[in-house]
């Protein structure tokens, strides 16, 4: 199969939360880092996650310290740089997928540093040459994202944001101003990782920044159940699962497939 995206960059992000929209629910945009348990099982994982219907993907670039990341992911990413895996060879696997027929819109995950490393405006146009829409760089704020922020503009890729429940206006303000494709909402302080239950603040917390912002709203950090999918797609545009699905992913691709698919029907 090959690559069959009519749209690219921010314009297949946008698709993507028109599409969910349409159908009355949040997308659902699953995280898993490549290189974890192996490449070849990574590549695999995703390739299973795209075929049960999820909306688009956070592809992990490991990083030796994710400092966002609870032990899950951590672990995770830990095994993945000790089977050798790069930033090039993260990007390789982003065309590979396109080779395969994935066409939902993916997001490169990952710390700055790495990045920097590459090259900034390198990695930009290599991962758009590679099929990917956008970055999610947790660890760079908006005040410090002119590297990046210009090379995206000018490739049409998504620069994405977070904000926490301790954001004050200034900062919701700032973000959105900044953010492009969407804005990720972390549900609670701390790291991420599967929680029990999520935080009872939630809705007061999205209304808020619902009141401050128009760009897209995607919630991570804690969610790892249908349940929680069906709880926050009521509240927001979007959704990611991460480690509850990296865990599936050290018992096997069925593993992950089944879980993908549990959490992506619970949203119809």
């Amino acid at each position: 199969m090959t690559n069959t995206r009519e749209k690219q960059g921010l314009s297949a992000i946008a698709d993507m939360f028109d599409t969910a929209k349409t159908e009355n629910r949040a997308a659902f945009l699953p995280y898993f880092p490549i290189g974890y348990p192996t490449y070849d099982e990574s590549v695999e994982a995703i390739m299973a996650m795209a075929e049960v219907g999820v909306d688009g993907f956070e592809i992990g670039i490991p990083f030796s310290d994710p400092i966002a990341d609870g032990p899950t992911i951590q672990a995770a990413t830990q095994v993945a740089l000790e089977n050798g895996t790069t930033v090039k060879k993260c990007l390789e696997a982003v065309k590979t997928l396109r080779d395969n027929g994935v066409t939902q819109p993916m997001m490169m995950m990952g710390y700055a540093n790495p990045l920097v490393a590459y090259g900034t405006e390198q990695f930009v146009k290599d991962a758009k040459a590679a099929g990917a829409d956008g970055l999610i760089v947790p660890d760079l704020p908006p005040e410090e994202a002119a590297m990046f922020a210009g090379i995206c503009e000018q490739e049409g890729m998504g620069l994405v944001f977070f904000l926490a429940p301790t954001s004050n206006a200034k900062r919701i303000k700032m973000t959105s101003k900044n953010a492009t494709g969407f804005i990720y909402v972390v549900s609670l302080t701390g790291i991420t990782g599967a929680r029990t239950e999520l935080p009872e603040y939630l809705t007061d917390f999205i209304t808020r920044l619902r009141e401050q912002t128009d760009k897209p709203l995607v919630m991570g950090f804690g969610i790892s159940t249908p349940d929680h999918a069906k709880q926050v797609s009521e509240l927001t545009d979007g959704f990611i699962v991460g480690s509850a699905l990296v865990r599936a992913g050290e018992d096997s691709v069925d593993a992950v497939r089944e879980l993908a698919s549990s959490l992506r029907l619970a949203i119809d």
